[in-house]
């Protein structure tokens, strides 16, 4: 028996770290699962190895509603239902606010948070006919805490943060929770490449009582918590996955 027996699944950014990893865990744990990204060839390549049984790839900009729609209506065609909703995708720019040009910061926000919104809206009819279900929305310890060089990934994660709570008020009497989940540190491709521009990843290690980055399989399984049952009384709520990084004054 798995965690997710039964339950369908839409994941965004999956075609590659995070949200690979949330595809493949929410396969194993039962759930059928349509995953959408821009990166067409990654993603096709995922679901060929994990089978159209049990996943299914979609072309997915989150910041076009038309795709959104799409993605929905497959999921509702290929599986019957629609459960949960997993808002992964997400973009990483480092810059100073005095160096970052305003396209690059409206481009953060379009893809972290308006994306998030939009993935909201567009699974609200799915859900309520279905009975109900999870939103999961990704977003991270700097939802809580700025950082030098983040202000547009801070500013989309505090509103995800925000959104969360929004939506959880809304849609509880239709039987659908929404929480974000706030990770640390996840040692992916998006991660690893702006290490290697020079931002100091043993400054950053050096300050978690876990004095490692999270392996993305540790932050799909509380994923899969959220989705699942097992959660079934927590909504508006947010869960870290930090290594301790927000727990004292070492950050």
């Amino acid at each position: 028996m798995g965690r997710l027996d039964g339950k369908v699944a839409l994941i965004t950014g999956g075609a590659r770290g995070m949200g690979k990893s949330h595809v493949r865990h929410f396969v194993a744990e039962g759930a059928r699962v349509v995953f959408g990204d821009v990166l067409d060839d990654k993603g096709a390549y995922v679901a060929a190895k994990l089978g159209e049984e049990s996943c299914r790839y979609t072309h997915l900009d989150v910041t076009r509603e038309p795709d959104w729609a799409a993605a929905v209506a497959l999921a509702t065609e290929a599986f019957g239902k629609l459960d949960v909703l997993v808002n992964n995708a997400g973009i990483l720019l480092f810059a100073s606010i005095a160096d970052m040009p305003l396209a690059d910061f409206r481009q953060v926000l379009e893809v972290n948070a308006v994306g998030c919104w939009l993935g909201m809206k567009a699974v609200i009819d799915s859900m309520t006919k279905a009975g109900g279900g999870s939103i999961v929305n990704i977003s991270s310890t700097e939802g809580f805490t700025g950082a030098a060089g983040l202000s547009a990934y801070s500013a989309s994660k505090f509103a995800i943060r925000g959104m969360t709570k929004a939506a959880a008020q809304e849609l509880g009497g239709l039987g659908i929770r929404v929480n974000s989940v706030h990770p640390g540190g996840v040692l992916t491709r998006m991660v690893l490449d702006q290490a290697n521009s020079g931002h100091d990843g043993d400054h950053f290690l050096g300050n978690l009582p876990l004095a490692r980055f999270a392996q993305p399989a540790e932050i799909s399984r509380l994923v899969a918590y959220l989705a699942s049952d097992e959660s079934s009384y927590s909504t508006g709520s947010e869960f870290t996955a930090d290594g301790g990084l927000l727990s004292g004054p070492g950050y």
